[in-house]
């Protein structure tokens, strides 16, 4: 893969990960709130795992595996949220969704804005078919920002994840290619 993109919005920019947003990304992501709802993020979230994660997803957007987008709110440039195109299977033309955002920045229409540039890179530069997300039942904002964006549920997972102990249903759904065109 080249370099990555920088994706804009009226109100975001959403540009590549860097080592050197290790320090923002562990206190961001550090609230237990963000855990909560997340399937793979733990908490406490441990010392030196933003640095460890960053170095990861560097790896895979190098190796084509994923392409991982920093959010940062043009008035205020600092990381508030990421979202994630990663399992990118080119033979079946599809990847996972995965996001997150900030407390602060919730219900505040950042997420569903993001994902329309997002979305279009999916389609238009890695040239995918599907695009999938899962989401747990609870986390109804999720499946929220997924239905404005054009994602259809396609079922639930039952007790898919174990989360501090307990296992929980996970809801996956999909956009294709053709629902995003119309």
């Amino acid at each position: 893969m080249t370099a990555q993109l920088t994706l804009e919005t009226t109100r975001l920019n959403l540009r590549p990960l860097y080592l050197s947003d290790a320090r923002s990304l562990q206190k961001v992501i550090s609230i237990s709130d963000i855990a909560d709802t997340m399937i793979s993020i733990p908490y406490p979230y441990p010392d030196s795992e933003a640095e460890r994660y960053i170095r990861k997803k560097i790896a895979e957007f190098e190796s084509g595996n994923s392409v991982t987008f920093v959010i940062e709110p043009k008035e205020k440039s600092f990381l508030r949220g990421v979202i994630e195109i990663r399992e990118i299977e080119p033979e079946h033309s599809q990847a996972e969704l995965s996001f997150w955002l900030a407390v602060e920045c919730w219900g505040k229409g950042y997420m569903t804005e993001a994902l329309k540039p997002v979305l279009n890179f999916c389609f238009n530069h890695l040239h995918l078919n599907r695009i999938y997300s899962y989401h747990m039942t609870r986390n109804l904002a999720s499946g929220r920002v997924l239905k404005k964006n054009g994602f259809v549920r396609e079922g639930i997972l039952r007790q898919r994840v174990k989360k501090w102990g307990v296992f929980e249903d996970v809801v996956i759904l999909a956009i294709l290619r053709k629902d995003w065109q119309n």
